[in-house]
């Protein structure tokens, strides 16, 4: 649209020299004159201004002489630009925003790019043993929550064991308990071994209509789950004793349906269901930027000799997640969590033995990580949830035992900002980023409920700064509460 109105401005500059110069031109013709060549090439370099816009020569009594070179050329360029250019803006819906989450401009971040539109809700799961529920919350103008509903997934919730107990926090030991993809949510159900799918309602975004029924995740203990738009395909991770990953179909109408007639791609990882943890468990699971790979990373036990971390990675053929593995175990990197896209040949992974990792597939061993850059945590005691902001291109990153929020460049992996919290979280765990907002939650113990931080950052690069500390309604409250994601 940008150059439509530049063409528009170049048009009111020269149409007055034009009539000036060329009186013929705007004159109305009282008897039929020869023109001489000037005159003619001035009126067709006119005529082609004016068929730009969509004008006919005629309104303004004259003859419609062939377009001279000038103008047929600048009319022709006009014409496909500003049809392209409004085309363009009339899909991205400018104008329309509105303090309801409406698609609006966004924030512009580092790169002269706006950044995308604010989510319109944002949920987690309660994880309750007896019975699993997606809360559901609204998002306002202005980016914050508000209550929204909670929903009954039809499966239960679970707890890892950790020294012999049940874990406290974070008791699948996982990012991406939930997710949203093509208007839909989906969610793990750990204790009944099942993967649940929501329809998300266009008006109340905070409402959800389970599709189908409940999907076998055909292993023990699901933690993880992602999604595909370009594939239309939900994959699970089982971090229980018969772990592994299956993938599905997604369907508005019919739901989630196996691809795994095999049964569940395996990968071994010596556990007991429920796992023991955290170290030596699946951590995240997702696709890769353009859906070309299914990564898994797995933690570590640094305090076993052998047991290194690793990323698993099944190759996309023909639509279709093969079944042949390639492990990577990035030198520098033990304790491998959670993980953001960065681009199609880069993530940035937590570590919770020290940050996080940027990590690039190698030019030399198809389908396995490197370490580009190493991002060591001053105060920091298990970093283990990322999530790339598009206002800023960077990642924010949490830890479950210390308040805080770091802002990592993935480039060079240096720190941009170390927020720290004052609000009274113990900590945070998954966390999601949409528009110029991040949400990160904290699960609560007995002594703090529930909470969401909303972290404003339209500000760009450093800016981040808390404007809410939402404390989720007592029927969504739980200590066993996993995940994190946006509805945008």
């Amino acid at each position: 649209m940008a150059r439509a109105i530049s063409a528009l401005g170049a048009l009111t500059v020269l149409l007055p020299l034009l009539l000036q110069a060329y009186p013929a031109v705007g004159a109305p013709i009282q008897q039929a004159q020869p023109a001489s060549p000037r005159d003619v090439e001035a009126l067709g370099n006119l005529q082609g201004l004016l068929a730009a816009l969509g004008l006919n020569s005629k309104q303004y009594g004259q003859p419609q002489p062939a377009p001279g070179d000038m103008g047929k050329d600048m009319g022709k360029d006009m014409g496909k630009d500003m049809g392209k250019d409004m085309g363009k803006d009339k899909a991205k819906g400018m104008g329309k925003g509105d303090k309801k989450g409406g698609k609006k401009m966004g924030a512009g971040n580092n790169n002269g790019t706006m950044a995308m539109a604010n989510a319109k809700a944002v949920y987690f799961i309660t994880n309750d043993a007896n019975e699993n529920a997606i809360v559901s919350m609204k998002v306002g103008g202005n980016g914050q929550l508000s209550n929204g509903c909670v929903t009954k997934t039809g499966g239960k919730g679970g707890v890892g064991m950790q020294k012999g107990a049940p874990a406290t926090v974070d008791p699948l030991f996982s990012q991406s308990a939930v997710r949203v993809g093509a208007g839909h949510v989906m969610a793990v159900n750990a204790g009944s071994n099942t993967l649940s799918l929501f329809k998300i309602d266009a008006a109340d975004p905070s409402k959800l209509t389970k599709v189908g029924n409940d999907a076998d995740t055909l292993g023990e203990f699901p933690v993880s789950v992602a999604f595909s738009e370009k594939l239309m395909m939900a994959c699970v991770a089982n971090a229980g004793a018969k772990s592994g990953v299956s993938c599905y179909s997604v369907s508005a109408d019919k739901g989630l349906a196996s691809l795994d007639k095999e049964g569940q791609r395996p990968l071994n990882i010596n556990q007991t269901t429920p796992p023991n943890g955290p170290e030596g468990t699946i951590s995240h699971v997702l696709f890769n930027q353009d859906s070309s790979l299914l990564l898994t990373t797995v933690k570590g036990d640094p305090s076993k000799a052998g047991q290194n971390g690793f990323i698993s990675a099944f190759p996309v053929e023909n639509g279709a997640v093969s079944r042949q593995e390639t492990r990577s175990s990035p030198e520098g990197t033990a304790v491998l969590f959670g993980t953001a896209n960065v681009d199609a040949t880069t993530i940035l992974a937590t570590d919770a033995s020290f940050g996080a990792a940027t990590l690039t597939l190698s030019t030399q061993n198809k389908n396995q990580f490197t370490l580009r850059s190493k991002t060591p945590i001053g105060n920091q005691k298990a970093t283990c949830w990322a999530a790339l902001s598009p206002a800023t291109n960077t990642v924010f990153v949490t830890d479950v035992g210390v308040n805080h929020v770091v802002e990592v460049e993935p480039k060079d992996g240096s720190i941009v900002k170390q927020l720290e919290l004052t609000n009274g979280n113990p900590g945070m765990i998954d966390l999601a980023a949409a528009g110029g907002f991040v949400y990160a939650l904290s699960p609560g113990n007995a002594q703090v409920g529930t909470k969401v931080s909303v972290l404003d950052v339209s500000g760009g690069r450093g800016a981040a700064k808390e404007v809410q500390n939402f404390e989720v309604a007592a029927e969504g409250k739980s200590g066993t509460s996993m995940g994190m994601t946006a509805f945008v």
